[in-house]
């Protein structure tokens, strides 16, 4: 049984990765690697994905090895003799004599020998064939891994180049708020706790920004290692692009139905089902006769004592009938291992179904479940926004000190961090969803 994907795996991966880099933009001081480039770079460079599509090359030579076996095989045997003949027999005076002959003897045969029925053989095409579609499923599966671990390790690294901002951002902020503290305490309208107070948040922002820098420097890494050339800069994300839909069609059921039907690992999972059943054809073929036909020609010389020049030149043709009787049991204990085998590849199947469904449940609930708390953080990103700046007018007609400002600007940056990392999640659940049902 052949299992052909609707579509090519890989053309569906660009598609949807190329989407994904229409919503980010680029600095025009540089021209930074975006997401379908980085995937592009990782499909030449990643060992991973070369390793397996090494790996589906042999593979797919189990074909025509099998399809070798239903032809038919030729043969040719030459030999040539010196033969030595010594033989010992009375006189008729009854005293032995010893004779010795030498003589050369030629043997040249040609045969060939077509198989009309081994049921062994065809389970055994049959089984190539399965064997062949599960290595174009396992890379299909490769080919869909990659983009996601691409698309994961690319967003990361955007996400920790946009908390780095707004690390450095409240930097400048709590410089301000240290330099004004230290200014109102001079001039005796401030207090001590304040300048403490503020000289402690601008330390803790230090410490954050190192942390920051490592977080940059691990995931940029972490990319490069994927795509094995070096990356100066990353694009940014056009949020003003980035439309929050929903799933189409918006229901978990349809999504896992389609994941059945297409993702490529359930498509390697039910090949090897049927190449563990033909094992089983295989190993049941014990019990059949087996028919091969045969031609021979045979031009040999020199095969007789008495006359070393003789030359006997035979032509055959016929048919070969093997008919096993015993084997002790051995063909049965094959059988039985082989249905066990059968057996286990049927429930791995079934698990693999049931795994695939949790998967996508856990995309489909993460695009769906971040589209609202995008939307929420929003929100309260422009609450943030109005805090700040109404701390900010408050402290200046003196109802409200700078520890009320810092506040705000750390609340603010909080919910500027949590909204980045949920709009990278949709992102990334998007594309898992997409990779579930092969891109389909």
């Amino acid at each position: 049984m052949h299992y052909p994907f609707k579509q090519s795996p890989r053309s569906a991966t660009l598609k949807w990765l190329a989407v994904g880099s229409t919503l980010l933009c680029y600095s025009l001081a540089a021209s930074p690697m975006d997401l379908l480039q980085a995937y592009q770079a990782a499909q030449s460079n990643d060992a991973s994905i070369l390793a397996s599509r090494a790996t589906a090359v042999a593979e797919r030579e189990r074909l025509p090895q099998a399809k070798a076996q239903l032809y038919p095989n030729l043969s040719a045997n030459l030999s040539r003799n010196s033969n030595h003949l010594e033989s010992t027999s009375p006189n008729f005076l009854g005293v032995e004599q010893t004779t010795n002959t030498s003589y050369p003897s030629n043997n040249k045969t040609l045969t060939l020998r077509q198989p009309v029925f081994r049921k062994q053989l065809l389970a055994q095409y049959r089984q190539a064939t399965a064997q062949v579609d599960d290595a174009e499923a396992v890379l299909a599966v490769e080919e869909q891994n990659l983009a996601v671990r691409v698309s994961g390790a690319y967003f990361e690294a955007m996400l920790t180049h946009d908390q780095l901002a707004l690390v450095l951002a409240q930097q400048k902020a709590y410089t301000e708020q240290l330099d004004a503290a230290r200014k109102t305490y001079a001039a005796g309208s401030g207090t001590r706790t304040d300048v403490d107070e503020a000289q402690a948040r601008f330390d803790m922002n230090l410490a954050q920004e190192i942390e920051a820098r490592q977080n940059v420097a691990y995931t940029l890494q972490q990319l490069q290692t994927l795509v094995n050339q070096p990356i100066d800069k990353l694009a940014t994300l056009k949020v003003g692009k980035l439309d929050l839909l929903e799933p189409q069609p918006n229901r978990l059921q349809d999504w896992v139905e389609r994941a059945e039907l297409n993702n490529p690992q359930l498509q390697s999972l039910r090949a090897r089902v049927e190449i563990a059943r033909q094992e089983t054809e295989k190993a049941r073929s014990g019990h059949y006769p087996t028919l091969d036909a045969i031609a021979q020609y045979t031009d040999s010389d020199s095969e007789s004592v008495t006359n070393t020049k003789q030359r006997y030149v035979n032509k055959s043709l016929g048919v070969q009938l093997n008919i096993p009787l015993f084997a002790g049991g051995y063909v049965n204990s094959q059988v039985r291992q082989s249905l066990a085998s059968q057996e286990r590849a049927k429930q791995l199947l079934e698990a693999g179904r049931r795994d695939l469904g949790l998967r996508v449940a856990k995309e489909f609930r993460g695009m769906t479940e971040n589209i609202p708390k995008i939307k929420a953080l929003e929100q309260a990103l422009r609450s943030a926004d109005q805090l700040v700046l109404s701390s900010q007018k408050s402290f200046q007609a003196g109802s409200r000190t700078l520890l009320d400002i810092s506040n705000a600007e750390q609340q603010r940056m909080a919910v500027q961090r949590d909204l980045a990392q949920a709009r990278y999640m949709y992102l990334i659940s998007k594309i898992g969803l997409l990779a579930l049902v092969g891109g389909a």
